[in-house]
């Protein structure tokens, strides 16, 4: 997982350019990210529908759908294909929730909104990048030379910490996690295999990367963000939590434990996912504020 997050920090420096809603964005990790992946079952209603690097999670009901994050812009059509694959309807989604705005997960919301009729729904700062169509200043991996863009979205829903929102007998929770970005939000909810019912976590990435020039501890441009970013954390760490996924699926090993699952076994289920994911995050956040502490030292002498 560690070399993985050591991946993150290479990519967070990509080029990318923005095009028109239904055309693709180019970046350095997007052709690998939207490899073809063979949509799966998470447990009971939770399914994976994303491509191969950008996870895309469709709850399903007989009520509706609900879709978490919709990748890149030219992964729309693949995130279709893999609910029709599974027997569902793209028509029967309801609901369209991001982790946060950034082009890889949220690039395919629009497509998705406008093929379903779906309600789509972020933080407020969230929503405001998906209206907007390209991320604000405060964005830790902000750029103004190449500052990221997604498609626009009509409409957004703004939903605030702990309020729920329902499809049918679905329910999903929004829990606001700023650090990675200020709108970054983990979702979470009940899947059911006959009579056990358990707690699935969307967390979004805890990952503190940034363009150059930020500072999490705040400079002369930014304020300390250092703080949210730890309480986020152990808001991670405190959620009730069963089974964990994550925008970017090898953050939490989603193929391996898919290629280990049978019908006795499911390594989805860790109840201890959630703090030792969180316990990494704080790890290479307090490297991160070691770091920027250092620089700050070094730049005063």
């Amino acid at each position: 997982m560690k070399k993985l997050f050591g991946l993150f920090l290479l990519l967070s420096g990509i080029t990318v350019n923005a095009l028109a809603d239904s055309e693709a964005i180019n970046c350095g990790a997007c052709a690998s990210w939207n490899q073809q992946q063979k949509p799966f079952n998470v447990y009971g209603n939770t399914w994976y529908v994303g491509p191969k690097g950008l996870s895309s999670i469709l709850i399903t009901s007989p009520q509706g759908h609900i879709l978490l994050d919709g990748a890149l812009p030219q992964s729309a059509k693949l995130i279709q294909a893999h609910i029709r694959a599974l027997g569902f309807r793209v028509e029967d989604i309801k609901l369209i929730v991001n982790s946060h705005a950034h082009f890889d997960h949220a690039g395919g919301i629009a497509a998705l909104q406008k093929a379903s009729g779906a309600t789509v729904a972020a933080s407020a700062s969230g929503a405001a990048v998906l209206i907007a169509g390209t991320v604000d200043a405060d964005d830790p991996q902000f750029d103004p030379k190449n500052p990221f863009h997604v498609p626009k979205v009509d409409k957004v829903q703004i939903v605030q910490d702990g309020e729920s929102l329902h499809v049918g007998d679905l329910v999903i929770t929004a829990h606001t996690t700023p650090g990675h970005t200020p709108g970054s939000t983990a979702w979470t909810w009940k899947s059911c295999e006959k009579e056990r019912c358990l707690n699935v976590v969307y967390a979004d990435s805890l990952n503190p990367i940034s363009s150059d020039g930020f500072n999490f501890l705040g400079d002369a441009q930014h304020t300390d963000v250092a703080p949210l970013f730890k309480e986020s954390i152990a808001k991670v760490a405190g959620l009730p939590c069963d089974i964990l996924l994550a925008p970017h699926p090898g953050m939490v090993d989603t193929f391996e434990k898919q290629a280990t699952k049978t019908a006795k076994l499911n390594p989805f289920i860790d109840p201890n996912a959630c703090r030792a994911y969180a316990e990494n995050a704080s790890e290479r956040l307090e490297e991160r504020l070691a770091k920027e502490r250092l620089n700050t030292a070094v730049t005063k002498k």
